[in-house]
């Protein structure tokens, strides 16, 4: 017998993705402590937003836009003792 896994088509697993607001970019450009990872334009990173939505989503995942708000990731960085980057922007968003 060969042993195999089923997967239950009524539970789907929740994934949280960081949105940042169109009129939000500039402010959130400047903040951020790894710009020359991140995209020069907020239409270059909403189509990259999106296309992850969407594969994510035809994987069978639950996707959850989590708004960031600029002040609380600031705050949450300072209260952390941590650069805002990549790994501390997605950790503030898992904890929303």
């Amino acid at each position: 017998v060969v042993p195999h896994t089923v997967r239950d088509k009524n539970i789907m697993i929740g994934i949280k993705l960081a949105y940042y607001r169109k009129k939000d970019w500039k402010r959130f450009f400047k903040i951020i402590a790894d710009r020359e990872s991140m995209h020069d334009t907020w239409y270059d990173w909403h189509k990259d937003f999106e296309k992850t939505k969407r594969d994510l989503t035809n994987q069978g995942f639950d996707v959850v836009d989590i708004v960031v708000e600029l002040d609380e990731l600031t705050e949450y960085c300072r209260l952390k003792g941590i650069k805002n980057d990549g790994k501390a922007r997605s950790q503030f968003v898992q904890a929303k």
